[in-house]
């Protein structure tokens, strides 16, 4: 018995230790991808940014239950939990992906009001990437955040997203912009024709009341967010 218990408690510690390796590891590799092109003090901003982001999710995931991994980065994609089980409703799939720009948001602004106090031109910049990077997050259509947030309000609103995107590729035309749009592709479809995977209560289980607050909350964020990214460039 004795034997059984030390094996578990083994396999427990060598799980967590996994888990801080891919996280410290990728994380490190994105800092070191990044700061050959932007520097090294950028780098090392912008990626703290990305696991503050993915923090919000994981911490938000716990809340609610879910069994969730720690967050994995790839240099110039960004970063990612991944949920080992997927939300029940529509509101904690909403709930679990506000976390994430919120608290990115958080931090951005905290480098913004560093910079200002200390007259940082570089944790500026970190401040606007930070905006400018959770602002794209909540672009309404899947997998991005703006796309979970805005399901508990109607997925007829992903069809907003798509002609953003669009506009998104042709203002900075990315290879990540079509791999968004590839990944979306599918439930945008599906929420043109009214056809969804989910059972119809995933959504019904939201209160007129719960799609309200989320609106508010998603509506004011993007507000914000591209207040503050607009000035901080011009800042720039």
């Amino acid at each position: 018995m004795k034997t059984l218990i030390a094996l578990l408690l083994g396999g427990v510690k060598l799980a967590k230790l996994g888990k801080i390796m891919t996280t410290g590891g990728t994380m490190l590799l994105s800092v070191v991808t990044y700061a050959w092109v932007f520097g090294w003090r950028y780098a090392l901003g912008f990626v703290a940014l990305l696991f503050c982001h993915e923090m919000g999710h994981y911490v938000a995931a716990r809340q609610r239950g879910l069994k969730v991994g720690a967050p994995t980065f790839i240099p110039f994609v960004g970063a990612w939990i991944e949920l080992k089980e997927q939300p029940m409703n529509a509101e904690t799939e909403a709930y679990v992906g506000m976390a994430g720009p919120l608290a990115g948001t958080a931090a951005a602004l905290a480098c913004y009001f560093l910079a200002r106090n200390e007259g940082s031109s570089l944790l500026l910049a970190v401040a606007y990437s930070g905006f400018f990077l959770n602002l794209f997050n909540l672009i309404p259509i899947p997998p991005l955040d703006g796309g979970r947030m805005t399901a508990v309000i109607s997925r007829k609103v992903w069809l907003l997203g798509a002609p953003l995107l669009i506009a998104v590729f042709f203002w900075r035309p990315s290879p990540l912009l079509i791999l968004v749009a590839l990944l979306a592709a599918p439930q945008v479809w599906r929420a043109l024709k009214g056809d969804d995977a989910m059972p119809p209560d995933y959504y019904a289980s939201a209160s007129a009341g719960t799609r309200a607050e989320y609106a508010f909350i998603y509506l004011g964020l993007v507000t914000f967010l591209a207040v503050m990214a607009h000035d901080v460039h011009e800042m720039i």
